[in-house]
């Protein structure tokens, strides 16, 4: 896979600089749904509004994307913004999660540690002229499968009438999930070196 530049593109040909997008509004309504939700579970516990609010989260971030072609409306604050609300929806659920005793603690390891591996590459990238890469296919991949594990999670961890089978189907989604994460992660390195190694030749 050829590295992805994070240098300036015309207009043309990448993200503009409107921030006043539907794509955008929603992507900040996902980040201010964020503590609602934590209080949703860990407050009173009302799991179904909980449910509600990340069934509502996880629509809204395939949805921005799709609205953002269609319009025309993809913006560099977009390409930011909607990663950053998945990275904090993602921490956010798998914390209250924890507390809840819904997961365990290596799998919060696994998936944080991932981003505290990638963390540094950021001032890397900006020292040899590049702004963040893009997000891969395979890390966009990986989001929606913990996406749509973490509702399943909620359903299964309730005795519900349908959360014995939503329980197998949701870790189904978090085994998949969780090796796309960390193989994505190995892409994004890959790319980094390999910008890293153009730049200085």
């Amino acid at each position: 896979m050829p590295p992805t530049s994070g240098k300036p593109v015309t207009a043309a040909q990448g993200p503009t600089d409107r921030v006043l997008t539907i794509p955008n509004l929603l992507s900040v309504l996902r980040l201010l749904g964020v503590p609602l939700f934590l209080w949703l579970l860990l407050g009173p516990e009302a799991d179904v509004a909980a449910l509600v609010v990340l069934m509502l989260a996880g629509a809204s971030d395939y949805f921005d994307g799709k609205i953002a072609r269609a319009l025309g409306q993809t913006s560099k604050i977009g390409v930011l913004l909607d990663p950053a609300a998945d990275r904090l929806y993602i921490l956010a659920t798998l914390v209250a999660f924890v507390l809840r005793d819904i997961i365990p603690w290596w799998l919060v390891l696994l998936i944080v540690g991932r981003d505290l591996l990638l963390a540094p590459t950021v001032p890397v990238l900006r020292r040899h002229g590049y702004g963040p890469l893009q997000v891969s296919y395979v890390g966009k991949a990986a989001t929606f499968n913990l996406l749509y594990a973490f509702p399943l999670l909620l359903i299964g961890a309730n005795d519900w009438a349908i959360s014995a089978a939503a329980y197998p189907v949701a870790w189904a989604f978090v085994i998949w999930g969780t090796a796309l994460y960390l193989y994505s992660a190995g892409l994004y390195l890959t790319q980094v070196v390999q910008l890293v190694r153009a730049d200085q030749r």
